[in-house]
């Protein structure tokens, strides 16, 4: 095995690293910490390896205060009762920039060839080769700078191997592959992004790939995301459960740097409370460049406080600012506006999922008013959960969500209930999607509906989405604090194109939209008169 040079100090008082309930827990079931195993570590990094970028590419990895005393000397001082390491698998949690990549290269090198394990299997897994090979490039460079290292090591570059034969180890990054991705002996494994992960697939044939060592490390080291249905989530919630003493797992490491919901994002407190290299590996003008850009909007805000707070956001991107949404709530009474002109969006979801019509009435001191309506199939629920989604079936029974017997939403029953609608509030036009409403737009129109078919592409959409957010923060667009709708204005992502313009996306957005869909297609109206009548298509210049 290679050799590590250096004095290692004799064991000192661990009592320090006592430091939560999982401490004293695993304390009082025989557990020690070994600080000459933590200097082996903090060595090995020192002693061995070299930055291969930045401003200091060729320097010494000598340790960041938070990566010794908060990962490596807890992570690897603690000890079982036999000897062998305290912790079996781990997370953490940082914002980018803060030194993440560069500390899993060197923990699989350390690995590979200093851990004492003869075979040794170290594996870098990502969510795509793009990503698992991020590690790997910095382990090799790391490799080619060091002496000692390059004399031992083979690098297989087309492989993304690197292959320690005086040892028969190797280490290699992995993609998300499941099905090439069992029977693997795993003695460390780095998982490296982990809320990237589309499916828990790779994470599950990878689990139980070490139960033949004597004491496999699994770590998964990733920046907060934004899917609370993913197997990133749920290890979050358990590494948060370990260290609240909540969960009794004296063999799972956690470390978590991230600002709190009631931490001011505004206060540069918050900022380093939540990056512990800001100062180090980040400048802290950058970092207040970056803040300012977040500050003019609602996406940027988003992107803020997920990649550089580390806070789980709803969803990829979100667009509307809910604090700002929550103040246009204005319970006035339906009646009020009956008889008066309005304009209408209409997205029909598929025929098992919620469908939205949003009337959309301009008032006399230019605010908005909007009525949102919205129906589902009676078995929309069991979809819902095949699919992992939330349940509606709360809001069904408080006549928020019309339903129709069955599977199938009655596309009938949503025509006549327009129908009834025109009865009590003077509807001038209708947009509706192109694309899965044709039957139904018909029908409107023989019934005398004027309707106008809208691209929900980026050149329909944007200008009346802009238009609908600049209403919102301008406390200009009132509505009735209709739960469904709410929900859906939380769910909403855009895509954002090279010159800045927007749309709802489906695709990215957590959950259904079509309420807020079928609001913006009214405002669209509002903005433009169409030249005929009949069932025209909205275009925008």
């Amino acid at each position: 095995m290679i050799r590590i040079a250096g004095d290692i100090p004799p064991q000192s008082s661990w009592r320090e690293w006592i430091r939560s309930k999982a401490d004293e827990r695993a304390v009082a079931e025989g557990c020690w910490f070994d600080i000459r195993a933590a200097n082996r570590v903090k060595e090995f990094f020192e002693e061995l390896l070299c930055h291969s970028s930045g401003e200091w590419a060729g320097k010494p990895f000598v340790l960041i205060d938070w990566q010794w005393r908060e990962v490596i000397a807890p992570l690897y001082g603690w000890r079982r009762a036999d000897g062998t390491r305290r912790f079996r698998r781990g997370y953490i949690e940082i914002p980018k920039k803060n030194g993440k990549s560069t500390l899993c290269s060197g923990l699989s090198l350390y690995h590979l060839v200093a851990d004492g394990e003869q075979g040794a299997q170290v594996f870098c897994a990502a969510a795509d080769r793009i990503q698992a090979g991020i590690v790997y490039d910095e382990a090799a460079h790391m490799v080619e700078a060091s002496p000692e290292l390059a004399a031992h090591l083979e690098l297989i570059r087309s492989q993304k191997r690197i292959v320690y034969q005086e040892a028969a180890s190797v280490f290699r990054a992995l993609a998300a592959d499941a099905g090439r991705n069992e029977g693997l002996k795993t003695s460390f494994l780095i998982f490296d992004e982990l809320h990237a992960q589309k499916s828990r697939a790779l994470w599950d044939s990878l689990r139980w790939g070490g139960a033949s060592r004597e004491q496999p490390l699994m770590l998964a080291i990733t920046t907060a995301g934004w899917d609370r249905t993913s197997i990133c989530y749920e290890q979050y919630l358990y590494g948060k459960g370990v260290l609240a003493g909540h969960i009794e797992d004296s063999s799972y490491f956690a470390y978590i740097a991230e600002a709190e919901e009631s931490d001011d994002w505004n206060d540069e407190k918050t900022w380093f409370k939540a990056n512990p290299s800001l100062g180090h590996t980040i400048k802290l003008e950058s970092f207040r460049d970056d803040y300012r850009e977040a500050k003019q909007s609602t996406a940027s805000e988003n992107a803020f406080r997920r990649y550089r707070l580390n806070q789980w956001t709803e969803q990829d991107v979100r667009w509307l600012n809910m604090d700002k949404w929550a103040e246009c709530a204005d319970e006035y009474d339906e009646a009020s506006l009956e008889g008066m002109p309005c304009y209408a969006g209409l997205d029909l979801a598929t025929t098992m999922d919620v469908s939205a019509f949003v009337l959309v009435f301009r008032m006399d001191d230019g605010s908005y008013r909007i009525l949102p309506y919205f129906w589902a199939p009676a078995e929309a629920n069991k979809m819902r959960e095949r699919m992992n989604k939330s349940r509606v079936d709360h809001w069904m029974r408080e006549g928020y969500i019309k339903t129709s017997p069955g599977d199938q939403i009655d596309y009938g029953m949503v025509r006549n209930d327009i129908m009834e609608l025109s009865r009590r509030f003077d509807i001038r036009k209708i947009a509706k999607d192109r694309w899965n409403s044709a039957q139904i737009g018909q029908e409107l129109s023989a019934e005398g509906f004027e309707i106008l078919d809208m691209g929900q592409g980026i050149a329909s959409m944007s200008a009346p989405a802009k238009e609908f957010e600049r209403l919102i923060h301008a406390g200009l667009l009132r509505h009735n604090n209709n739960p469904v709708l709410n929900w859906m204005a939380g769910n909403v992502s855009v895509e954002v194109d090279g010159g800045g313009n927007i749309k709802p996306s489906k695709k990215k957005s957590s959950d259904k939209i079509d309420g807020v869909v079928s609001a913006i297609m009214g405002v669209a109206l509002q903005m433009q008169e169409p030249a005929e009548s009949g069932i025209q298509e909205i275009k925008w210049a």
